[in-house]
This record gives C-alpha cells, structure tokens and sequence, in this order.
C-alpha cells in the first residue's frame, strides 16, 4: 500500500501505450509524446493550453474537422480563432494580437496541398510568445519533422501513414517543453480520450514499415501527379513535387520527399462524379495514408463542414478530387485513374 509500481490504472497509463509514445515521440525528434483515441482528441487537447479570450492563428485551408472543432466548439468557450493564409509569413505577423497563444498550421494542406514556411512562421509567432503547433499528418516524421525547423508541438493522426493499414483510429502529441508536456498529459488522463492498447499495438506495428511504405507511397505519389499533369481532361493537378507548384521550391527544402497525396481538378461535380464511380482499384473513402490507393471529394466529404463561400475560395471545388495513392503497382493506379478520367464527356 502506498507504493507506486509503474501502471495504477489503464487511462493513466498503459505500457503498449507507453511504448508507442516514446517511439514517436522518437521519430519526430521530441522529448514527450502522448497517444489520444483520433487525431481530433489529440488537436482538442493541445488546444487546452489556450485559454478562453486567448487568440489563435490557424491556417485558412485546414482539414474540416479541425476547422469544425475550433469553429464551432472551441469559440462557444471564448477562444477566438483568425483563419489566415499561413503560406506567407506577413499574414501570420499582420493576424498576430496581443492576445495570440497559438499558431496552427497544417503543412502540405489539406486538401489543396499548399506549403507553410515553418521556420519562417515560427521565428514571427515566437517573437510574439505564441506557441507554433503543426499538423504533420500528411507526411510523417518520415518526410518531415516539424520540430527541426522551430514549431513547438506536432500533432498527427496517427489513422493515417502511421499506421499505414486503415485499421486502427488514433492520434497523438509530441513536444519538448516540459511544462506543456505535464498539461497534456494531466489533460489525457483526465479527459479519458486515451488510444486504446490494441490500437496502440497496431501503430507500433505501422511504425516497423514507415520507411518503406513512405518511399513508396512518395516514389508513385509522384508518378501519378505526373501522369494526371499530362492528362487533358486534368484541369489544375496540386502536388508539391511537381515543379508547376509554386512552392516546389520550399517543399524540397522543408520535406524529404513530397508524398503520396494528390488532387486535382475536373472542372464539375459532374465531371468528378463519373470519376469516382468508374475507378475499380481506387477505392472511395474518406481516410488517407493506407496501403491502398483511397480517393475522395472533399467538398461533400473532408470539408463538407466548411461554408461554401469559404471552400470555393481555397479551391475546394466540386469538381475537386483528392487521392491518397497507396503501394499497390504504380501502373495500376495510373490504368484505372486513365479509365475513369476517359469517361468525362
């Protein structure tokens, strides 16, 4: 009685959980990481460490749930929130108050895939004492560590490529500040939203092929980007590593390869539609980051929370169509997205 042997309680602690925790915390490059049950428990809770009548910089084309979460929640409990173009470094300086706590970016965005300077941001919200937290989803501390470059928190979705098999549901937070560090895990225990044991067995297991899979996820990422800029039924394609991206530039300097999430735009709903319902390999689904090549659009499904007026402005179009192009044979993907942009009048 009275004395603590390592693990009282399993949302408390967990030694799956545990093991997984420090592993990304590892790759990213961090001190402390802490596993939530979805992406969106893991961004609620780095959100506690703001206040209410405290400010927030977010970028503009972030994902729909998190623009749901601090839109419609969060604000009801007095947090006030700016949605800026976060790719130029003067917008954030020009949003920043007196009262800014936080900037948050997403880098690549989803799902038009614009590119965030992340030094850049993080020297201006720094000199203001706000925190700069990054949703680095997208590419994994595989192809990005946000932490080298100055942000102070990186959240993932850990259903996505760390995972890499569309099996489990998680998220995690990885920082370095201490103090930061006890809050977020005084918030995980206290709210419960903890990644359950299994689900944390099955990232750990997700992890051992983060390398491979990412390379090849990056290697026919861009395979596919390239066919889709040659097709003429392709109106705008939008990938980093394409050299058409104005911010090619900036993604190779930041990013060690430019993954395997692409969109591109057909011109309608209609022309998107014939699209999503000819492919055969591709597989219509809301998630991203599996082995499998998953397509969707966005408009009705990721950003369906987001006004229209506010989608058509960030080029969420209704004929866009966003793919996570998974690790099956690159000219598979490539025969069935053909096919099925052939069948638009």
């Amino acid at each position: 009685m009275g004395r603590h042997k390592g693990f009282e309680y399993a949302r408390t602690q967990n030694p799956t959980r545990a093991a997984l925790e420090k592993n990304i915390a590892a790759l990213e490059g961090g001190r402390f990481g802490y596993a939530f049950a979805s992406g969106m428990s893991a961004i609620d809770a780095t959100l506690r460490l703001v206040k209410g009548g405290e400010h927030v910089i977010v970028s503009d084309n972030t994902y729909g749930g998190t623009f749901r979460l601090f839109s419609r929640v969060l604000a009801q409990y007095g947090v006030e929130f700016d949605f800026v173009d976060t790719t130029d470094a003067s917008n954030v300086e020009a949003a920043l108050k007196e009262n800014t706590r936080m900037v948050f970016v997403e880098t690549p965005t989803n799902p038009v895939m614009m590119v965030t300077d992340l030094q850049a941001v993080s020297d201006v919200a720094h000199r203001a004492g706000a925190r700069v937290v990054c949703d680095n989803t997208f590419l994994s501390p595989y192809l990005q560590r946000p932490l080298e470059f100055g942000v102070d928190i990186v959240v993932h979705s850990t259903t996505k490529y760390l995972n890499g098999h569309s099996d489990s549901i998680g998220g995690i937070v990885v920082l370095n500040d201490e103090k930061d560090a006890e809050w977020i895990q005084f918030i995980q225990n206290s709210v419960g939203a903890i990644l359950s044991p299994f689900d944390s067995w099955l990232v750990l297991r997700g992890t051992k092929t983060l390398a491979l899979r990412m390379e090849q996820h990056d290697a026919s990422g861009r395979k596919v980007a390239a066919f889709l800029e040659e097709h003429p039924k392709v109106q705008i394609v939008y990938y980093p590593g394409s050299v058409s991206h104005r911010q090619h530039d900036l993604a190779k300097r930041q990013q060690r390869g430019f993954g395997g999430m692409v969109a591109f735009e057909t011109g309608s709903l209609e022309n998107a539609r014939t699209v999503l319902e000819s492919v055969r390999l591709c597989t219509l689904a809301e998630s991203l980051g599996g082995v499998e090549t998953l397509i969707s659009h966005p408009a009705t499904m990721t950003h369906a929370s987001v006004l229209p007026e506010t989608r058509t402005r960030l080029g969420i179009t209704d004929g866009l169509v966003r793919i996570s192009v998974g690790v099956e044979d690159v000219e598979d993907i490539i025969a069935d997205l053909d096919q099925a942009l052939d069948k638009i009048p």
